[in-house]
């Protein structure tokens, strides 16, 4: 039997951390979401770093001074990751916020939104495989046979996205126009956007 190696996750609960920010503690919000999840829903001051452009010293020096250091996601998978990645790069006092923003708002505590409207990523990977699958199945059934091979395909790509937590798909789609912010493109590399 192997021992795993005990994880340093140090999760605190919305409530506490509402608590020591209302105590006056110096609390800094560090979002590792992408920025378009960022701009369109975040707790109010935070700072967006996203997973995949993490540096440790950008994320030292927001932290500087603070008494606490929250890495935030939509439900703490990435903040997560985030803080394993920190661990041993000597970044003060980080926690991760258990159950990310989704936490937050289920403590009933208050966000920034703005009006922009765009359907999340996971969200338009999930469309867009449905409706090729969808479209492919029926055209197997009624036409070709070997339009079979396209949700095939697609459901060996959404194993591999599962597995080891890159999209394909969800690289393309942060490239597109709807899914800028600011005019740039965002280069996500992962489609696990927990």
């Amino acid at each position: 039997m192997m021992h795993q190696p005990q994880r340093n996750t140090i999760m605190k609960q919305a409530r506490e951390i509402q608590q020591e920010v209302e105590a006056g503690r110096k609390v800094v919000w560090i979002d590792v979401r992408t920025p378009v999840e960022h701009e369109e829903e975040r707790i109010a001051g935070s700072r967006s770093i996203p997973l995949d452009r993490l540096d440790a010293n950008q994320v030292k020096q927001h932290a500087e001074g603070a008494d606490l250091a929250v890495l935030v996601c939509r439900s703490g998978k990435r903040a997560d990751q985030a803080l394993q990645r920190l661990a041993s790069t000597g970044c003060p006092n980080l926690v991760v916020l258990s159950g990310g923003v989704n936490g937050w708002l289920e403590a009933g505590l208050p966000v920034e939104r703005t009006p922009r409207k765009v359907l999340p990523l996971m969200r338009q990977v999930q469309l867009i495989i449905g409706l090729v699958s969808l479209t492919s199945s029926v055209l197997a059934l009624t036409v070709d046979r070997n339009f079979a091979f396209i949700p095939a395909f697609l459901g060996a790509g959404l194993t591999m996205a599962g597995a080891t937590g890159w999209c394909g798909l969800a690289i393309l789609l942060s490239k597109m126009p709807w899914n800028r912010v600011n005019g740039t493109c965002q280069g996500v590399k992962s489609c696990s956007l927990s």
